[in-house]
């Protein structure tokens, strides 16, 4: 009887272990899009994209690095094309225009990645701390602008964007909760 219960107990104990294990990493895909996420209104994907080359260049912590950055891509369904959308050929160049502080390489892989409603706007949040600058990318004129400080979004925990208004005067103020699009190495 003694076998049978620990046996039992011991059971118990290990599924209770699995099903919390599943939780967890389903409780990640609700707080972030990861390496690929769709469009509001389906027309397209985003989706990150490792280069072939690696990039060699001065890093933060150490003398250089050697990585294989991500780019971010855009598929569109209509056409079955995909295209890079921002990637390491122009945007550290670009992005150094507006960090004049900031003396090290920036990688496309290195924001989150908010869609906005227009499914044009990208608002791109700086997942290295001693960035602290944050861009705002039109997917149409492919222009990157710095994000104001003083933007109309609250940003919960680096995870979730709100964005609470009123969208047109027919409307009520409502709020719209927006997931980011990170790459995968964020995570590791």
């Amino acid at each position: 009887m003694v076998k049978k219960t620990l046996s039992l107990l011991f059971i118990l104990l290990t599924f209770n272990s699995f099903v919390f294990a599943q939780d967890k990493n389903s409780e990640v895909d609700n707080l972030f899009h990861i390496d690929q996420m769709n469009s509001h209104n389906e027309n397209f994907a985003l989706y990150f994209k490792t280069r072939e080359k690696a990039v060699l260049a001065r890093g933060e912590n150490s003398n250089y690095i050697n990585d294989y950055p991500k780019d971010l891509y855009i598929y569109d369904y209509k056409t079955k094309s995909s295209s890079p959308l921002i990637s390491y050929e122009w945007f550290p160049a670009r992005a150094k225009y507006f960090l004049e502080e900031y003396d090290f390489p920036v990688f496309p892989d290195d924001f989150a990645y908010y869609l906005l409603k227009d499914n044009t706007t990208l608002v791109m949040i700086s997942a290295v701390k001693s960035l602290n600058a944050n861009f705002k990318f039109d997917i149409l004129e492919k222009k990157l602008e710095l994000y104001p400080r003083n933007g109309k979004f609250d940003f919960i925990i680096s995870s979730i964007a709100k964005n609470c208004g009123h969208d047109n005067f027919k409307e009520s103020y409502k709020c719209s909760f927006y997931k980011p699009l990170i790459s995968s190495t964020l995570i590791n």
